[in-house]
């Protein structure tokens, strides 16, 4: 992280958006810059049969747009240099992603039907730092969510009063405390996350040291920060909307926001 303060790093970003940054200025923020991006689409996606039959889950189409690109889009627009997609299920079916988008790189999970999406984070854990981190089945519908620069480590979330699905505690100030399934008063959790220098190469050791534990190797790849080691971390919470992305868990999901599927 750099050394501004959080109204400094705000001013300078309003700067930057209005395109009057200074090259001084320039500098200033360059600690900041989100750097690489890491997506995690190794996945059978056994609950979006069968349109995941002979379809990788992120390269479905809804209403012409395959879910992936939404992200992929948003990155190439916040100026992300770095991309790595890890790949399981169908893997070579992403290399046709590389016509539009030649600056991404491909990573192989071995392991991605035997054990939870951890796995997938240990083979991408050198590009954590500096880094957003996706689950990609996100239909990003707001690409601001995804801004050049992050002042701190951080996931996104929506504000609610319950909810069934995975969520976050959070303390008065705005750090994550504690992630679990369903909960009141917290905040629902979207697979989106950013990782400053320190935190990713943290994060590079712990989900190592995680894995080597076999009952940890069903685990989702956020209860190592968030759970298992959240001791080393101060991760703040993002606040977005339900506005501002879809997160296609289903094949109900998916036929609620594309009704060309109900034919299949």
């Amino acid at each position: 992280m750099g050394t501004l303060s959080r109204q400094q790093f705000d001013d300078l970003v309003l700067k930057y958006d209005a395109g009057v940054l200074t090259a001084e200025e320039k500098e200033l923020l360059a600690p900041y810059k989100v750097k690489r991006a890491v997506l995690l689409a190794s996945g059978f996606g056994s609950r979006l049969m069968p349109a995941t039959k002979t379809t990788p889950k992120p390269l479905i189409c809804v209403n012409g747009v395959r879910i992936i690109d939404t992200i992929l889009d948003a990155l190439v627009h916040a100026g992300v240099e770095e991309i790595y997609i890890v790949v399981g299920y169908k893997g070579d079916q992403f290399e046709q992603l590389k016509e539009k988008y030649p600056q991404i790189e491909i990573l192989t999970n071995p392991l991605f039907d035997t054990t939870n999406n951890i796995s997938s984070a240990v083979v991408a854990r050198d590009h954590f730092q500096n880094a957003y981190v996706f689950e990609s089945d996100l239909f990003i519908k707001n690409p601001a969510i995804l801004p050049a620069y992050q002042f701190e480590t951080n996931y996104v979330g929506v504000p609610v009063e319950q909810t069934p699905d995975w969520c976050f505690d959070v303390d008065d100030q705005g750090v994550i405390y504690d992630l679990h399934k369903g909960g009141t008063n917290c905040f629902h959790m979207y697979g989106i996350s950013y990782w400053d220098k320190q935190d990713g190469a943290q994060l590079a050791l712990d989900l190592v040291k995680a894995f080597e534990q076999k009952e940890y190797q069903q685990r989702f790849w956020d209860d190592v920060p968030c759970v298992l080691a959240r001791d080393n971390y101060q991760i703040h919470l993002r606040p977005i909307t339900f506005n501002d992305v879809d997160e296609i868990d289903t094949f109900e999901e998916l036929v609620a926001l594309d009704s060309s599927y109900a034919r299949q």
